[in-house]
This record gives C-alpha cells, sequence and structure tokens, in this order.
C-alpha cells in the first residue's frame, strides 16, 4: 500500500513538473515554443491556450482529491503533443535531440498510471453523474 502510495505520488509529481517547466517557454514566447506552434498553424492563441491547460491540469494533479482529472486532462494535452510531433513536427524538433517528444511521451505514462489507480474513483464519479 504504501509503495502504491509513494508511486503515484511520483507519477503526479513527474507530470506536474514535466508540464510546469513548459510554461515558461510558452507564456514569455520563446522561439522553440513560437516555431512549434506556427508550424501546426495554432500560434499564438495554441500556444497560451496549452499553456493554459498544462496549468490547470498540473495543479489538479497535485490535488490527491482532483488528480484523476487533471491526469485526464494530461493524457488528452499530450494526446495532442504526441500527434503533432508524429504527423507535423517530427521526432526532433530545432535540434532539441527528441527531447519535447519524450516528454510527452513520459508525461503520457505518468497520467495514465494515475488514472489507472484511481479508476475507482473515475467510476464513482461517473455513476454519481451517470
Amino acid at each position: 500500500m504504501k509503495t502504491t502510495l509513494i508511486l503515484l505520488w511520483v507519477a503526479r509529481l513527474v507530470a506536474a513538473i514535466i508540464m510546469l517547466q513548459t510554461l515558461y517557454f510558452k507564456f514569455t514566447a520563446q522561439a522553440e515554443s513560437v516555431y512549434i506552434f506556427s508550424t501546426i498553424g495554432l500560434e499564438p492563441w495554441g500556444r497560451i491556450g496549452t499553456g493554459i491547460a498544462e496549468l490547470i491540469a498540473s495543479i489538479l494533479l497535485l490535488i490527491p482529491h482532483t488528480s484523476w482529472l487533471g491526469a485526464l486532462m494530461g493524457i488528452g494535452i499530450m494526446a495532442g503533443a504526441i500527434v503533432s510531433h508524429l504527423f507535423l513536427l517530427g521526432i526532433e524538433v530545432m535540434d532539441d535531440g527528441g527531447q519535447l517528444f519524450y516528454m510527452a511521451l513520459l508525461t503520457t505514462i505518468c497520467c495514465l498510471f494515475v488514472v489507472y489507480k484511481e479508476k475507482a474513483t473515475i467510476f464513482r464519479v461517473i455513476k454519481k453523474f451517470a
């Protein structure tokens, strides 16, 4: 039980930290972020909107009662990033060695783990509103 709780917190923290550390680049219009969102045709609103969504997802991930919701948001956001890399940007963007792509994969894996561990809560919420 204790090991599972530790792993759950590690997954939450890793996903939240990765999403939070990219906010600086998105909100300050750093060259790489502008290039990415220009390439996919979503500059500047896609960059800013994605940053806001990542901020909300990160906050939700760090609150135990809402971590499942943050994880679901994170999966959705990262799915968009992964699809963009695979079909529009390529794995490597501006000679980053694929770092952004691999961070998106790691974030997705962490969020999937959180969703799996919080599945009882998710089903309870669905049942409540269904």
